[in-house]
This record gives structure tokens, sequence and C-alpha cells, in this order.
């Protein structure tokens, strides 16, 4: 009976958790943000207290720092990429129409003949392909750029968040304190285990792939624009963001910057190649120098389930699911790796253990 009630506490409390969430989801983001920021910068603010700052002071050099950095962000690449983001969605069809003819063309040679492809049909397949895709980028594009427009009007992600973010890290390490005090005490050690295992996965993907999203950001970004590609610091910059999601924002940059490029330098192969070549390069140095490095094999969070965490919360609690699906799913992952270890050590697992062969 006593592990009967401690489920149905459990559950109760995941239960209303969930609630909470669906009931507050619209006012939710800049306290999850809040949180996020300090749980990212608590580091930061115990590196300085090991030098001699207090708490208070380190929080507040910290937010101070990290208000600047917005500020300087929101002046010098916001309006840049904002205006790169409304030009590349006008262009889109004439994009589409552009690769279509190039296309058409292609199969009119001897390659189309070679294949004994039928053009007529395959040229209208692609055209209704090509028209399709370009429709369904540029409503995702006007739904992601009117979106992001109104989160940088909302006054309360702006103001709310550095506000929530300064409280919380003054209080972190006194916030850890009480919930550990509030553990049962018979499970205390259990459960500080199971915190320290998530705190480690959370920790080394969310820091460690957050460093990589920007190395990769501004590598993507620099190397297109400083090849001349069309709207290519918006690509670089945006497949270095969508890189938190595996194989995602690489494979996404790639085929629009190849896309954007053939119309762009075409019958100039060797500029879509350089193109191509940016990519490369930067998927070598991920996967050897900064994955290993920054994120490590320990993580614990395989791509799938991560993409899967990343829909899942998105569809059930919008922008605010986006920001806490990587932690839940973390957490999520050491439970049910701890609940596995346990059940192939019970005898649910094993079997009457006392039992003889021969019986």
């Amino acid at each position: 009976m006593s592990l009967q009630r401690q489920m149905m506490f459990w559950v109760g409390a995941l239960a209303a958790f969930i609630l909470f969430l669906v009931v507050f989801r619209t006012v939710l983001l800049p306290f999850i943000a809040g949180m996020a920021v300090a749980y990212a910068l608590d580091p930061v603010a115990d590196w300085f207290e090991r030098r001699g700052f207090s708490r208070m002071a380190a929080s507040l050099i910290i937010l101070v720092v990290f208000v600047v950095l917005l500020v300087l962000m929101f002046v010098l690449f916001v309006p840049i990429l904002a205006n790169q983001l409304a030009g590349f969605i006008e262009r889109i069809p004439s994009y589409a129409q552009q690769l279509q003819s190039l296309a058409n063309s292609l199969l009119n040679t001897r390659f189309g003949a070679l294949f004994r492809v039928d053009a007529a049909q395959l040229q209208s397949s692609m055209g209704q392909l090509m028209s399709q895709g370009a429709s369904w980028l540029s409503t995702v594009l006007k739904s992601l750029w009117s979106g992001g427009s109104a989160l940088i009007d909302v006054i309360s992600l702006l103001v709310v968040t550095p506000v929530v973010a300064f409280y919380m890290l003054v209080d972190w390490d006194r916030m850890l304190a009480r919930i550990d005090s509030w553990i049962p005490r018979d499970h205390v050690e259990t459960v500080r285990m199971l915190a320290r295992d998530a705190d480690s996965a959370i920790a080394g993907f969310v820091r460690g792939q957050g460093l990589v999203c920007l190395i990769l950001g501004s590598f993507y970004g620099l190397g297109l624009a400083v090849l001349g590609l069309n709207f290519g610091l918006l690509i670089g910059i945006g497949a270095g963001i969508l890189s938190f999601i595996p194989y995602v924002g690489t494979t996404l940059g790639f085929v629009i910057s190849v896309g954007v490029a053939i119309v762009q330098f075409w019958p100039d192969w060797y500029w879509v190649g350089a193109v191509i070549g940016v990519f490369l390069v930067g998927q070598f140095f991920e996967g050897n120098i900064l994955q290993p490095r920054l994120v490590g094999a320990s993580v614990g969070l395989h791509p799938v389930w991560l993409m899967f965490a990343l829909f899942a919360f998105g569809v059930l609690f919008g922008f605010v699911g986006l920001l806490i699906a990587v932690p839940a799913s973390a957490a999520i992952g050491v439970l049910v790796r701890f609940g596995i270890a346990r059940y192939l050590t019970s005898p649910i697992y094993r079997g009457d253990a006392e039992a003889s062969p021969d019986e």
C-alpha cells in the first residue's frame, strides 16, 4: 500500500504539472526563458564566487553583460536578418521558377535522353512539386516571421526575462537546497543521483550544443556571405541555429543554399561547388572537433528521441514546449535508464534466483 500511495502521489504531481503548463502556457514564456538563462549562467556565477565576489555582485555583473549583449544583438544583427528574411520570402517563387527552368533545360539535353525519361511528364511533376514546396516554405517562413516579430514586440519577454534570470541566479543555490530538504529522507541519495545524471545530460547537451550552434552559425553565415551568396548570412545563421536538432539544420541549410547558388551562379558551377564546400568543411569540424569536445558522447540523448521530443513538446505547449523539450527529454531518459537498470536486477526479469536448473 505504501508503494501504491507513492505511485499515486507522483502520478498526480506529474498530472498537475502538465495541467499547469497547458493552462498557463501563454504567459510562461518569459519565466521559462529566465529560468533557462539562469541555469545556463549558474556556472559563471560560481566562477565569480570562487574569486571572492558575492552571489549578488556576481549575478549583477552577469545580468549587465547579458543585457548589453542582447541589446547589441538586436541593434546590429536583427535588422539585417529581418531585411534578408523579408527579401528571401519574396524571392522564393522566382527561385522555384528558375530552378524549374534549369531542370527543364537539363532534361532536353542528352542527359534526359540518356535515362529515357518522359520529359513532359517529368517536367509537369517537377513543376507541381516545386510550386508546392515553394508555397509550403513561403508559408512557414511567413508564419515564423510574423511570430518572430510578435515575439520581439512583446515587452514582457525583453523586460521580465532578465529580471527573472537575475533573481533565479541569486537564489539558485538556496532553491536547490530547499528542494533537497523536501525529498523523502529514505530516497534522498537515489534522487540526488538521478538529479546529478539529469543535470549532466542537460548541461552537456544544452550548453555544449548551444556553443556548437553558435560556432556553426557564425561559420556558415560568414562563409556564405564571403562567397557572395544571396541571403547567405540569413541561411548560414539559420542552419546553425537549427543544428540544435541533429541533421535538420545542416540538411535544410545545405538544400536551400545550393538551390540559391544554382539560380544565382549557374553556369559557373565552381561557385556552387564552393557553397557545397562550406557545408562539407562545417560538417567535418562539427563531427570531428566540435561535437566530441563540446558535447561529448555521454549526453544520452539519441537524435531520434530528441527530434521526437522537440516536435511533441512543440505541438503540445508551443514555443514554451520547445524550451522545455530538451531538459524534459533528458530527465525522462535518465529515469527510463534508471528504471530499466532496476528492472534488469529485479525478480521480474531474473525469475526465481533460488530455483535450481533441474527444476
